[in-house]
Order: C-alpha cells, then structure tokens, then sequence
C-alpha cells in the first residue's frame, strides 16, 4: 500500500490540477448523500408554496385555464439538486469551472468536444425511451403473464414470474425499463396483497439485485456494463459466457431461497379486483396493443442496439420512432423522455468527471488481487453508482481479463444494497415507496438485498 501511496503522490505533485478535479468528484458523491436532504426542504418548500396559494384564492385563473402549474421556483430548483441521477453533471459545472480558471476557456472547450465519448449516453437515452413505451411495456407484460398462468396467476405464480422473467428481460429492454415493468407488476400482483414488512423488503432488495445482474446477458442493457463494453471490446456473446448464465442460476437461486422463506405468507388470499373495474388514469389502461404497432417499436429497439456505436444512425431511427409514436397516439401514452433523459445526464456526468479519475484510481485497483478487489467493487457500489465504480475501472491500463470480471461481478452484485448503487433503482423505489411507512429505509433495504447480493457474489466467484 505504500508503494500506492508513493505513485499517488507523485502523480499529483507532477498534475496539480488532477487533485482539484477529484476532489469535485468527491464532492458529487458527498453530494450523493445528501440528496435526499434536498428533497426534504424541496417538498417542505412546495407544501408552504401550495398553502400561500390557498391563502391567496388559489393559482391565476388565466394560468388555471391555460394547465400551467403554479409552482414554486426555488422548490424545483431544490428538487432539480436532489436528483441522485443529475448531481454529476450538476457538478460539471465548477469542474469546467475550475479547468478554466486553471489553463483556459479553450481548453474546457477541447475536454469536452473532443476528449469525450458520449455515444453511451445518448444511447441509453435512445433505447430507454423506447423501451418504455406502452406497446413494449405491454409485450412484456404479456410474456410474464405466461409464465404465471403456470400456476394459475395467484400472487406466489406472479411473485416468481415477475422477479426471475422480468430481470433477465432487462438484458433486451434495458434495465430501467425492466425495473419499471417489474415495479408496476409487483405493486399489483403483490404489494397489494399486504404482505409482512419484512417480506416486502426482502423483494424490493430481490428485485433491486436481480435487475442489476439481470442486464449482463448482453453488452447494451446494464449501464455498468455499457461502460466498458466499448473500450474492452465486450459483446453480447462474451456477455453471456461470462456474465449472463451466471447471472440466470443466482436470480434463481435467490429468487427460490426467499420462496422458501415466505412460503406461508403465500397462502394468504388475495382479494380478487372486479373485472369491470376499469383503471381512472387513461394511461393504466389494459386495451390491447395491435401487434402490428408492437412489431414496429421492437423493430425500432433492434435498430437502435444494432447501430449502437453510430450516433448519426440510432438518433436518426429514433426520430422516425417519434413520428410513429405520433401516428398511432390512441395506442400509446404519452413519451416519457425526463427518466432517459436524466439517466443519460447522470452517465455523460460521469464521463466527464472521469476522464480526471484515472490517475489515482489505477494504482489502487492495480494493487488488488482478484478477489479482494471482486469485494471492494461490491462495497464500493452501495456507496456510489456502479456505473462509475466500473467506468473507473477501465480507465486502469492493461487490466487483465481476471480483473476485469471481478470489477463487474463485484459492481453487478453489489447493484441492490442502497438506492444509488445502480441507476435503475429510483424509479423502483418511486413506483413502490407508497407500500412503505415513511418511505423506504435505508437500512432495512440492505438487509432485504444482502442475501441475494451473496449468493450472486458466490455463483460469480465459484463459476470465474
């Protein structure tokens, strides 16, 4: 470790300006943290805002009439800096900031016009949209509905379906749509059953781990995994030989061993809803998608995986997507572009700050043997995104094929211990908080996911 220490130190005394830009790197994580303490004074602030209004009559009649919400300014700016998935590029800012300052406006300017890639961002942007839209939603919605009737659509039939199915379809939809998918059917299929406190967050971590493994059956789905699949040459095929059927026996495995823990809990009826009871929002809706629509958007999801590395080609699929999607509104909801986009400026964030990370990071990554660094990445995810943990990993010269599978066995695994340990898991957290008292705890959420998190670490270490 010393030896470490000593290469660190040179390096920074050689590149003063390196230390600068981590230490705004450490404060985004710290920043990290502290979200949900902007969220905190964010809705107190909204609260207060909403009861001015009611003091003073109410919004504007002509704001009223127009549907423009009347919201209070420095409540959404609060919430803008509460966003787990905006806060590194939130923190662009000083670090362009500070690049200027230090050698010049033109130089910020080259970093980031020319030092950085960020056809993975605008990627996961493309596909995520897609992949959440109704007509694939809905397909997939379907194909677990299948494999639920094998034991007649009762809650412990969905339970299983939706958290070994729906996980490994994330590999194909990406994982932010399967979290969504797999979120909303629990909340009906499950959630609504009542179940213990403990169960409930024993499947949430189940979920949050199993979506974390489940992306890396192909090279696209995963953010940790679409960070590096371009610089160390990973496809789908080496995904899956490495990654992917690993990934499929530990769900499993996991997904059985809570089974059997909660089995009686299982045996509580579930009140049927009535077949009349037709959903109050138009988006919740259950009218059938005519397949045509649904071969279409899964022609435009193959289109934008397959020319995955030419902006130029998937943007420009995506915006003949649009048009469809405009074409044939009464099948779709309307396109939600705020969680892509969000997702993709959280990864573009990340990009630019690491660019200045791998000075120190590669001598500490080095120094470790397999599987010391295989647990280090695990620690590391329920600390910070594992998108980063993997994405500074690859900025490590001549990383060994070993290590290289440690880092994103040890990232993938540890994906479920906290909230921001992968991106995916707000919009989890969102779907399903309601079921919680107070929220989602923290502490209770890591010991729901510590169980599967071990059993995947296991398969990964036995099968390397």
């Amino acid at each position: 470790m010393t030896g470490v220490l000593e290469i660190i130190r040179h390096r920074a005394a050689r590149e003063p300006f390196n230390v600068i830009a981590t230490l705004i790197f450490f404060l985004a994580i710290i920043h990290t943290f502290l979200a949900p303490k902007f969220l905190k004074v964010s809705h107190r602030w909204r609260d207060e805002h909403k009861a001015k209004l009611s003091e003073d009559g109410g919004t504007a009649p002509a704001m009223r009439k127009a549907g423009v919400k009347d919201v209070s300014v420095k409540a959404e700016i609060m919430h803008f800096f509460g966003e787990i998935e905006a806060i590194f590029g939130i923190w662009v800012v000083p670090l362009l900031i500070a690049i200027a300052l230090s050698r010049g406006w033109h130089a910020a300017e080259y970093y980031v016009s020319h030092s950085v890639n960020f056809t993975e961002p605008m990627f996961v942007v493309v596909v995520m949209t897609i992949a959440s839209t109704r007509p694939v939603l809905r397909f997939a919605e379907w194909f677990m509905s299948l494999a639920a009737a094998l034991g007649g659509r009762k809650p412990a039939a969905w339970w299983l379906s939706i958290l070994t199915l729906g996980p490994l379809l994330g590999s194909f939809i990406t994982e932010p749509a399967a979290m969504t998918i797999c979120a909303l059917l629990l909340a009906r299929q499950f959630y609504d059953c009542e179940p213990s406190r403990k169960f409930r967050y024993a499947t949430l971590g189940l979920l949050f781990v199993n979506i974390s493994v489940g992306g890396t059956l192909t090279h696209f789905a995963a953010p940790p995994v679409l960070m590096v699949a371009a610089r160390w040459n990973w496809d789908t095929a080496h995904m899956f030989m490495h990654f992917g059927w690993k990934a499929a026996i530990g769900i499993v495995l996991a997904n059985l061993f809570y089974f059997a823990l909660f089995r009686r809990e299982f045996r509580t009826p579930r009140i049927p809803i009535p077949e009349n009871e037709k959903p109050t929002n138009w988006s919740d809706r259950t009218d059938p998608v005519p397949a045509g629509i649904t071969v279409v958007h899964l022609f435009f999801l193959g289109w934008t995986v397959f020319t995955a590395h030419y902006p130029s080609l998937f943007i420009g699929g995506f915006l003949f997507f649009l048009a469809f999607t405009a074409a044939t509104e009464p099948h779709q909801n309307p396109v939600s572009l705020k969680p892509a986009l969000l997702v993709g400026f959280f990864l573009a964030g990340l990009v630019i700050h690491g660019g200045f990370q791998g000075w120190w990071i590669a001598p500490v990554l080095a120094s470790m043997t397999e599987v010391p660094l295989m647990f280090a990445a695990m620690t590391l995810t329920a600390f910070n995104d594992n998108a980063a943990i993997t994405y500074l990993a690859s900025l490590v010269p001549n990383f060994s094929d070993s290590f290289k599978y440690a880092v994103v066995a040890g990232a993938v695994a540890g994906g479920g211990l906290t909230v921001i340990a992968n991106a995916p898991n707000p919009a989890g957290q969102s779907i399903l908080s309601s079921y919680f008292t107070n929220g989602v705890s923290a502490l209770w959420l890591a010991l729901g996911a510590l169980i599967p998190t071990a059993i995947m670490m296991a398969v990964f270490l036995i099968f390397r």
